[in-house]
């Protein structure tokens, strides 16, 4: 049992305890605000429950690496534990290692379902998505999570897992039911937070990489000619970092935002990537991203990357800085399919 959770870097055990110390207390801690009967404690719960689910998505994600335990087994235990905090227990954590993990070897993003000819087919549910995008509701993230809970209906190769995603709609259902009945305010608010949290993942995705879109999971019959290209995957990796100037702030994504930086060294703990970043200096300036270009054009092209199937440009910054760079969406390493 020790050596399933020995640390992959026991140097940086302070840090590991300190983020399962914050995701606990947060997401408790945002629980019982959002019960209370007094408007600044909603808030402050809401807050917390959305930022707790952040961090504990993007630690998931350092888990699919097995950056947090050297052992396989330790990553999955605790991975799957924060499947359940973030919401997206409904797609298995191993789906969602696997997906990620193509995303790195072969330098393309592979997804299953393509959401766009979706829409085409069904002009007014495109309508409703193109409104709710407008207003800042993350439509395209919501319904690609609704179809964690379909897939296993709609996807063969998900068919195995329907007694599985049932298990956890009855569980998962049941406690948001109690939830809704205990108090329909807090239900609401947990609601907020959800969307607050699907927000910030698509924002710091969205620009990320301009790696070509494939909807397959299948290696079998798909050719991959930059699998394995370092040159490539750099070039076509971006560092959107929140802030160069005061890099403390980059701590609110748990250093996501230091991407280049990540698929150098993917095992790389996230407290060890600012250092890291640092060190491909010059090479990564021309990949990093300013926060207030991106947030113009998240906000400019809101409805054009709803059927965007291309990052828009080969040249991400400056099309970023000319305000081109529509951006894609629909790729979060959550949605395992």
């Amino acid at each position: 049992m020790l050596n399933t959770f020995k640390l992959r870097d026991p140097a940086g055990a302070r840090y590991t305890v300190m983020v399962l110390l914050y995701i606990t207390s947060a997401y408790i801690g945002g629980w019982i605000g959002i019960f209370q009967d007094n408007v600044g404690f909603n808030t402050l719960g809401v807050i917390a429950l959305a930022h707790s689910m952040l961090i504990a998505a993007y630690l998931l994600h350092d888990c699919g690496h097995n950056a947090v335990f050297l052992s396989t087994q330790g990553n999955a235990h605790l991975g799957k534990v924060l499947n359940w905090i973030v919401g997206s227990s409904y797609g298995r954590y191993e789906d969602i290692r696997y997906k990620h993990m193509r995303h790195h070897v072969d330098n393309y993003d592979p997804v299953v379902w393509d959401y766009r000819s979706f829409l085409k087919r069904h002009p007014t549910i495109e309508t409703l998505v193109k409104a709710a995008e407008w207003a800042y509701i993350p439509a395209i993230e919501i319904m690609m999570h609704t179809m964690l809970v379909i897939a296993p209906w709609c996807i063969e190769s998900k068919r195995e897992q329907r007694y599985r995603v049932l298990r956890v709609v009855l569980v998962r259902g049941g406690l948001l039911t109690t939830a809704l009945l205990i108090s329909p305010v807090a239900f609401c608010l947990y609601v907020l937070a959800q969307l607050l949290l699907l927000s910030a993942l698509r924002f710091m995705d969205c620009y990320q990489h301009n790696y070509e879109v494939i909807f397959n999971l299948d290696e079998e019959g798909v050719q991959f000619p930059h699998k394995g290209d370092a040159e490539y995957e750099q070039s076509h990796t971006y560092s959107n970092l929140l802030s160069n100037r005061f890099p403390c702030l980059n701590l609110l994504v748990l250093n996501f935002c230091y991407h280049n930086a990540h698929h150098v060294k993917p095992t790389l703990g996230w407290y060890r990537l600012p250092t890291l970043h640092k060190t491909l200096h010059p090479s990564v300036d021309a990949q990093t991203l300013d926060f207030w270009t991106q947030a113009r054009s998240f906000h400019r092209h809101r409805i054009a990357r709803i059927q965007a199937e291309d990052y828009g440009d080969d040249e991400v910054k400056q099309s970023l800085q000319e305000g081109r760079a529509v951006g894609v969406d629909g790729l979060s390493f959550l949605t395992a399919f």
